[in-house]
Parts: structure tokens; C-alpha cells; sequence
């Protein structure tokens, strides 16, 4: 009863974190993902691309590409226009214009666990395996399950010429490349040598040495452990050595479409004319673009809305 009080009267104030409530205006552009996907990588990407002036830090990222989902409603009034803004949130038909991050969801419940240990959620000794169980379920999430969370948005904005669909891999591998169609998208004239410097300053080692000396000024290292980085390897495939051959065959059997169909290879011996198999393919190719065009209700929890849609 407490807590609804205190909220209730930080509302009036503007000092109430909006959420799902966000407004949001035509020329927003949204850096979305499932968490623990490349996201805050990815917002020192495009830090360092539209300001080259100012070097993307953990003191400054919030300030640059603000976190919309940390911020209250008087500190996003006072963000200039157009914003960048970074989110987790599953689909929603307001965003217009999206870059969404996709990575391995063998590698994101690894990643996401060692986040759990770094903010103190789980105890060092937390099974893995029911880690893995709970991701699944969507509940180690306030933004649904990583399935519910990729197929909201690329169900709804696949081939859309104002949604940028980005492999966190892919990033790894060609960081130049997939930096000119983030320029693209955004309508940035870059030289390659900017591009290059941008990536050199977005790069794995400098982000652990900006986090070493002022992790504590960003929200997403603030108040946490300072044993366990949060940029941790910064590389793809770390689920080999990390997850058990159990945990690896839950995972699949129950995201194995949606991995292959974005590019990721099955190391279990699933069936492949599974049923399901193409029932993405199919979802996507209808595009539900009945759904893109639904207004979003004034507010709403958790998985409500989605539920709605989908």
C-alpha cells in the first residue's frame, strides 16, 4: 500500500518512471534487444557515431543514448529532440523506428546469469541449470521471454524499411560493417575513418577500462558487484564451456526455429521437419500487419499487451 502511495504522488511531479507509458514522438529512433543481447555495446556505437566530438563513457551514456525504461518522465521531457533511446521493451506499435539487437540465446542466459551474481539477485552457487529453466519461462525478465521478446518484433517489422534487424555475432565479426547501416539507418554520412574510430573506441578492451574507472556513474553498472564485470568475454560461443549438454538440448528443443531461422546452428539431434519449424517463416511472411497498425493501450504490466496481440 505503501509503495502505491509513494507512486501515486510522484506522478503529478513528473518523477515516476513511465514505462510502457513512454511518449513518444515520431522522430524517436529505438535501440531495442532482449537484455544482456549487445544492447549498452550497442549504445556506445552509436554514442561514438553521432557525437565524435564527445567519447561515449559510463558517465556520459545515459546522458547520450538514454536508458528510457530507467529514466523518470520530467528527466526524458528534458532529453533534445530526436532521441536515441535504448529499451528492452517486447513490441511495441508506437516505436517507428527500431534497431533491435538479436544474439544466441545460448550465450544471452550465460551472460544473463553472471548479471544476476554482479547485481547480488542469485548467489554465486545458483544452478545454471535452473537458470536456464526460469529464461525460458520468462522469468528472469520483466520484458517477456527472449522467444516472446525477438518474435514480437520481428513478427510485426521484419523487412520494414524503418526496422533494423542487427545479429550480435555478426556485429563481433564486421563491427565496420554493421556500423555503416546503423549510419544508414540513422542518416549519418560517415567516413570510413570515423567508422573506424568509432568501433576502436566502442571496442570490448576500452569499455573495460571506461567501466574499471567509472563504472559506478551508469546505470547499469551502478550498485554492483565490483568483482564480476559487466563487460565480460564480449565474444560469441561462450555457452560451449558454460551450459551443460542438458541445459544446451532444453534450449533448443524449445527455441530451435527461431535460432535457425536466425542463423543459429542446433548442436542437438532435433528433428528437423519438426511441425513448428516454418511456422515462423509463415508468420513473418504474413507479417501481421494488423497488429503493427493496433494502438498501444495508455498502460499496461508485463506481458499484458502482447498477450493481446498475439
Amino acid at each position: 500500500m505503501m509503495r502505491r502511495i509513494i507512486a501515486g504522488a510522484k506522478r503529478p511531479f513528473g518523477l515516476h518512471k513511465p514505462g510502457r507509458s513512454l511518449l513518444v514522438y515520431p522522430d524517436d529512433v529505438f535501440v531495442v534487444s532482449y537484455p544482456k543481447s549487445g544492447n549498452t555495446w550497442t549504445r556506445f556505437l552509436i554514442a561514438n557515431l553521432i557525437h565524435p566530438e564527445e567519447p561515449a563513457t559510463f558517465s556520459n551514456i545515459d546522458r547520450i543514448v538514454p536508458e528510457a525504461d530507467e529514466l523518470s518522465k520530467r528527466e526524458l521531457d528534458l532529453i533534445a529532440r530526436p532521441r536515441v533511446l535504448k529499451t528492452h521493451q517486447y513490441f511495441d506499435p508506437r516505436y517507428q523506428r527500431v534497431i533491435y539487437v538479436a544474439r544466441d540465446p545460448r550465450d544471452v542466459v550465460v551472460s544473463e546469469y553472471h548479471y544476476f551474481r554482479k547485481r547480488r539477485w542469485i548467489a554465486d552457487d545458483f544452478p545454471m541449470e535452473e537458470f536456464v529453466t526460469r529464461f525460458l519461462a520468462g522469468r528472469t525478465s520483466d520484458y517477456a521471454s527472449w522467444a516472446e521478446n525477438v518474435t514480437s518484433w520481428i513478427a510485426t517489422r521484419f523487412a520494414h524499411p524503418n526496422f533494423l534487424l542487427l545479429r550480435y555475432e555478426d556485429m563481433l565479426s564486421d563491427a565496420g560493417g554493421n556500423l555503416k547501416k546503423i549510419a544508414l539507418f540513422l542518416g549519418i554520412r560517415a567516413t570510413a575513418e570515423q567508422l573506424a574510430q568509432t568501433a576502436e573506441r566502442s571496442s570490448a578492451e576500452k569499455m573495460r577500462e571506461l567501466e574499471r574507472s567509472r563504472a559506478a556513474d551508469a546505470s547499469v553498472t551502478r550498485n554492483t558487484r565490483e568483482d564480476i564485470p559487466f563487460v565480460r568475454t564480449a565474444c560469441a560461443g561462450n555457452w560451449k564451456s558454460a551450459l551443460s549438454e542438458a541445459s544446451v538440448a532444453e534450449l533448443e528443443a524449445a527455441l530451435g526455429s527461431l535460432m535457425r531461422w536466425l542463423g543459429y546452428e542446433l548442436v542437438t539431434n532435433r528433428q528437423l521437419d519438426d511441425p513448428d519449424a516454418h511456422l515462423l517463416d509463415v508468420v513473418i511472411g504474413e507479417r501481421l500487419t494488423c497488429i503493427a497498425d493496433t494502438p498501444a493501450p495508455p498502460e499496461f504490466t508485463r506481458l499484458e499487451q502482447y498477450k493481446r496481440v498475439a
